[in-house]
């Protein structure tokens, strides 16, 4: 780890810290599970770290299991062949640890990106991620810039009881100095990434371990190495005119899956993919409701002090009177996560939940 803050801290290449620079020409890898026109969000990931540690020397993992076994989940694949010990980091099994030693190196200069085996084990290092990464450059007057990325499989996932089910999006989106991003398919995970590894600010990057494996299609563009996504900024996914449907991550999924039932019920409902937690689309957010005067949230965190209930508020604070029907918000259960499928099926949200808010929205069902 010295011989990398000794080496690089003194590099002179300029890298791009923002999407309207980009970056230098850097060959795609050839995936094993993408094709022409689809690609997985673990090779969009892989990709995505594989280019910004080809362009910048800076930028480095760090994490349990990341380079010998090339990662819990396969995401840091071929990178310890491709970059070496010092770069791909391999560390013990000590969060607070190594989140302390990843910000350090990001106050003298490198990018590291720490990857949590989930974030809810990000809580032993939480005090690193909110009180060193994310105030230090307020508390510096802008002298102190902390470059880093913390990323990790958010969320549920099947089977894996109440430690290592909870969304963190609600809890690091709370807090001033952080970017929160929550991406749903490759292009998001491609691009988001890229942008914030090259953001000059702390990021917590909230993947969904069951999204790993899912392919979506790629444009061309996404594949070019100088992509990325502007950090702040939703996408609308499905345009509608009758009922907006918001959600991030997994849940856009379900929500797109949503809009197709209620299309084929004469209801065309507009789905926006957040993808930005912190800072908010609120603008985004905001005309689609004048738009459609009826909102849907959908997260899979818990229901108080959600994600969703702050986007319920800010349309009653800038949209209250394009509302035709009050909103509704969809979440987990307010419970810890139950162990048994049968009922942790029950404590997230369903497609068929989506559905049935969207109607009591408009009107079509009580």
């Amino acid at each position: 780890m010295l011989g990398i803050l000794r080496q690089t801290v003194v590099a002179k290449l300029n890298h791009a810290l923002n999407c309207e620079q980009g970056i230098g020409a850097v060959a795609l890898r050839a995936y094993s599970s993408s094709s022409a026109n689809k690609m997985t969000v673990r090779d969009a990931i892989n990709s995505a770290l594989d280019e910004e540690m080809s362009a910048d020397p800076k930028v480095f993992m760090m994490g349990e299991e990341v380079g010998e076994y090339q990662g819990a989940y396969k995401i840091t694949k071929g990178l310890l062949d491709k970059y070496g010990p010092e770069r791909v980091v391999d560390t013990p099994i000590t969060e607070a640890g190594f989140t302390g030693i990843g910000v350090g190196a990001a106050y003298h200069g490198l990018r590291p990106v720490v990857e949590f085996m989930t974030f809810n084990f990000s809580m032993q290092a939480i005090d690193h991620i909110i009180n060193s990464a994310a105030k230090s450059n307020y508390m510096s007057a802008g002298q102190i810039s902390v470059p880093i990325v913390f990323r990790g499989p958010n969320g549920a996932a099947s089977g894996v009881g109440a430690q290592h089910s909870q969304c963190y999006a609600a809890w690091f989106g709370s807090c001033p100095g952080l970017k929160v991003l929550a991406p749903y398919s490759a292009e998001d995970a491609r691009g988001l990434l890229k942008a914030a590894i090259r953001d000059p600010d702390p990021v917590v990057f909230l993947e969904n371990e069951l999204l790993y494996g899912e392919s979506f299609p790629v444009s061309a563009e996404t594949l070019d190495s100088s992509f990325c996504v502007p950090i702040g900024k939703a996408k609308i996914e499905r345009e509608g005119k009758d009922v907006t449907i918001v959600a991030y991550s997994k849940m856009v999924g379900f929500s797109l899956q949503a809009a197709d039932i209620l299309a084929k019920e004469g209801i065309n409902a507009e789905v926006i993919n957040l993808r930005s937690i912190r800072p908010l689309d609120r603008s985004a957010v905001n005309a689609s409701v004048r738009k459609t005067n009826r909102i849907v949230t959908v997260e899979e965190g818990f229901p108080q002090h959600g994600v969703g209930a702050e986007i319920c508020a800010t349309v009653v604070e800038d949209s209250f009177e394009y509302l035709d029907a009050p909103v509704e918000r969809i979440a987990g259960a307010d419970v810890p996560t139950p162990y048994a499928a049968n009922i942790e099926r029950m404590a997230f949200p369903q497609v068929e939940d989506i559905v049935r808010a969207a109607k009591r929205a408009c009107y079509r069902s009580r």
